[in-house]
């Protein structure tokens, strides 16, 4: 690892300030959007003290030259292998200073004072202990994955036999992903997504950090899972908002369906009452090997659903790698 910084008692260029909050993004060859994420963090953050800390895992496109080139105010630290977003987030906890820390996603854009707003929202509903943001697509339409419920028996029976999807604005049978609310006002929340995340530092140091058995995906749930039986209750505010374009460091989307089931059986294995487990793993096995089925079918129609056939085909094959937990490592395809 080498590390490239300026003098760390400098926070938002101003000597001897210690920051609020230490903003940590984890990149991995986003070279481009992590600069411009970088850009709007600086422009957009103005009331409150930050620091930046930026990890990169091993990229091979030029980023930790990049971003020391034109972010000297950030302390970078330059991994030599791909650590996962798990990992390389906890080992960049360690050096934060400030009394939050916010996680964010390099595929992100600040929009309108974003960060200052959490900071706002955070010191008014202490409770929550951790609180998040509304998240909008690049052409600003509503992003609703900044928040979403926690895996149960009933949630993956929706998921597994399509009404989710077929009935995806209907809360009772769409319940991870909040079906039917638009996220235009305040609400707890079982899960904040890892894209635009805080926390106090304290608490994430009493919680362990993120479990390092996930490598991608899946450990933003298990660290609020974590912290619900210690009390805290997620919160999101729509005052608080950021672009999250979503899975541009994921370039084999097999990989990352991978990821996921993987992640959501480790969940199941975690939090589901003992006899349910068994359900959980079944219906989640089924979910992917009828989602595989259903688009190679469909692919012999229309050649618009080749693609998700070879990569649902690709990830069922690839079982073996996911059907008993996360995947802790990077996969190839």
């Amino acid at each position: 690892m080498s590390d490239a910084t300026m003098d760390p008692t400098i926070t938002n260029g101003v000597p001897g300030q210690p920051p609020l909050v230490s903003i940590m993004l984890v990149n991995w060859n986003t070279r481009e959007m992590t600069l411009e994420c970088l850009r709007t963090v600086y422009a957009q953050t103005r009331e409150v003290p930050f620091e930046v800390i930026v990890v990169d895992n091993g990229s091979h496109d030029g980023s930790a030259q990049a971003i020391a080139a034109e972010f000297p105010q950030a302390v970078l630290m330059a991994e030599t292998e791909n650590h996962g977003f798990a990992i390389a987030t906890n080992i960049s906890v360690e050096r934060a200073r400030g009394r939050y820390v916010l996680l964010l996603n390099t595929d992100t854009l600040v929009l309108d004072g974003a960060i200052d707003r959490l900071l706002a929202f955070a010191q008014r509903r202490p409770e929550a202990k951790i609180w998040g943001g509304r998240t909008l697509f690049e052409d600003r339409t509503l992003n609703p994955t900044s928040c979403w419920g926690r895996i149960t028996p009933w949630s993956v029976t929706c998921m597994a036999t399509g009404l989710a999807k077929a009935a995806k604005n209907a809360a009772i049978l769409n319940p991870e992903g909040y079906g039917g609310w638009d996220r235009s006002t305040e609400r707890e929340v079982d899960i904040i997504q890892g894209s635009f995340f805080l926390i106090e530092k304290a608490f994430w140091d009493e919680l362990g950090g993120f479990d390092r058995a996930f490598f991608m995906y899946g450990e933003e749930a298990d660290l609020c899972a974590r912290a619900r039986l210690r009390g805290a209750r997620p919160r999101m505010t729509p005052e608080a908002t950021i672009v999250h374009f979503g899975g541009r460091s994921t370039k084999v989307f097999a990989n990352k369906i991978v990821y996921v089931l993987g992640s959501r059986i480790g969940m199941i294995n975690r939090y589901f009452p003992r006899g349910w487990k068994w359900y959980g793993r079944a219906m989640t096995l089924f979910w992917a090997g009828w989602r595989a089925f259903v688009y190679r079918i469909a692919s012999r129609i229309s050649p618009r659903h080749r693609e998700a056939a070879e990569q649902w085909t690709n990830a069922w094959r690839r079982r073996n790698e996911w059907r008993n937990g996360p995947v802790p490592r990077a996969v190839k395809n």
